[in-house]
């Protein structure tokens, strides 16, 4: 069992494809923030998801272009950290910002349709022991969630969302449940309806400039300033 003895901001981490990122994307971060007490929310935009075809999948930089239109004006930081770490699976990710944040205080933020499916992720007992997590209430995953592999080793680790706020010392394994209105939009339901919003977002992005990662600082190439 780990123990994270960090004192600095408790930050909470949201990854995905972001295929596009949507207002459900956002009205979870900043749900999350404010029952957990975070200081902010990473959005990890992901360079490819081993659990997911790339057929359809827009270019890293029109992803994190959309990510940022969400994110604006909140105390969420659009990042493809995982693109410069060269990390593929979420355990390697998780692993290497522990090692560059020393200080920081991490929370895995995830919803219910990945936790029904979280057994199938590499390591995932391993995660699990990395970091707290909380699962967000999503419609029509939370029997499958309930029900999965997954929860059957996690639910002795449940505990109460009061627990992750503002302690010295966090244990994991530890899983948090948060619910809250439902909120049915999803990335998928937005590529049905606009199969093009790739190359229309691109389009209303043309400009060729480069903009800086929002955690690292480093210039994305291909998005716009």
């Amino acid at each position: 069992m780990a123990t994270q003895r960090r004192g600095g901001p408790v930050t909470g981490l949201l990854g995905g494809s972001f295929n596009p990122a949507h207002g459900g994307h956002r009205r979870i971060s900043l749900f999350a923030m404010e029952a957990l007490g975070l200081d902010e929310v990473w959005w990890l935009v992901s360079p490819g998801n081993p659990l997911k075809s790339s057929a359809g999948m827009a270019p890293l930089a029109t992803r994190v272009e959309s990510a940022r239109a969400q994110a604006r004006c909140a105390r969420i930081r659009v990042t493809a950290i995982e693109r410069e770490l060269g990390t593929r699976y979420t355990v390697d990710t998780l692993r290497a910002l522990l090692r560059r944040y020393p200080k920081r205080r991490f929370v895995w933020l995830m919803g219910a349709d990945n936790l029904a499916q979280f057994h199938k992720w590499k390591d995932w007992r391993a995660m699990a022991k990395l970091m707290p997590i909380a699962v967000v209430a999503r419609p029509g995953y939370d029997a499958p969630a309930f029900a999965s592999p997954a929860m059957a080793w996690l639910r002795r680790f449940r505990k109460p969302r009061s627990s992750l706020r503002g302690p010295e010392r966090w244990s994991a394994p530890a899983l948090v449940t948060l619910r809250f209105d439902p909120d049915t939009r999803s990335a998928t339901a937005i590529r049905q309806t606009d199969p093009d919003w790739a190359r229309t977002s691109g389009t209303r992005n043309a400009r060729t400039q480069h903009s800086r990662d929002a955690v690292t600082h480093r210039l994305i190439p291909g998005t716009a300033a």
